[in-house]
């Protein structure tokens, strides 16, 4: 199999950010983008979708944390669609349930080709440790815009807003893991009756 790794690298006016993802790695995560719950939520992605990911961003912090946030999204969607390729011989869907003590999230991920975002999570307080949490939709539909996938995202149930945000970025990373799985029985085979995703 050949290797699936990308860089790229995002320099706007608001941000600068470059991204290295592996999607055959072991969860190593290095984080620096100046915002410290989006460091713990990516981190889960990469341990849990066993991916290795590295993220370094600047950004205008001092305006909010928004232009950030929304870029990075953007520039790991575009890793992933490079490290991903033709899609050839995967298993094109992935799905997961995690709970977190009182918390439960599905996410469903389909890697279509067709940008898409169901989002649906219901948060109980609108900031934790000082993070906007309407922003982790803004980084999900960066992500879905450049990734090139749908992506349904449904909290099913949480009072507390850090359990619900880690549930999810858990989930995100397990259901990625399943899709991205080599599938030896599609061994050079695209998994679309159209032949192309």
């Amino acid at each position: 199999m050949t290797e699936r790794t990308a860089e790229i690298s995002r320099n706007t006016l608001e941000t600068k950010i470059s991204v290295r993802l592996n999607l055959d790695g072991s969860g190593k995560a290095e984080l620096d983008t100046g915002i410290p719950f989006l460091d713990h939520m990516l981190d889960q992605v990469a341990r849990h979708g066993l991916v290795d990911l590295r993220v370094q961003a600047e950004g205008d912090l001092h305006i909010d944390d928004h232009h950030t946030v929304e870029d990075i999204g953007i520039t790991i969607g575009q890793a992933f669609a490079k490290a991903i390729g033709s899609k050839t011989g995967v298993v094109r869907y992935g799905h997961s349930y995690v709970p977190l003590d009182e918390a439960l999230s599905r996410v469903v991920i389909d890697l279509s080709g067709r940008p898409g975002l169901e989002f649906h999570v219901p948060f109980t307080r609108a900031q934790v440790g000082g993070f906007d949490v309407d922003l982790f939709r803004e980084f999900f539909q960066g992500f879905v815009n450049h990734a090139g996938v749908t992506l349904h995202i449904d909290n099913l149930r949480g009072v507390n807003s850090h359990h619900q945000a880690e549930t999810v970025f858990k989930a995100f990373g397990r259901a990625l893991r399943m899709a991205v799985t080599p599938d030896a029985r599609m061994a050079g085979v695209t998994p679309s009756t159209k032949g192309t995703l």
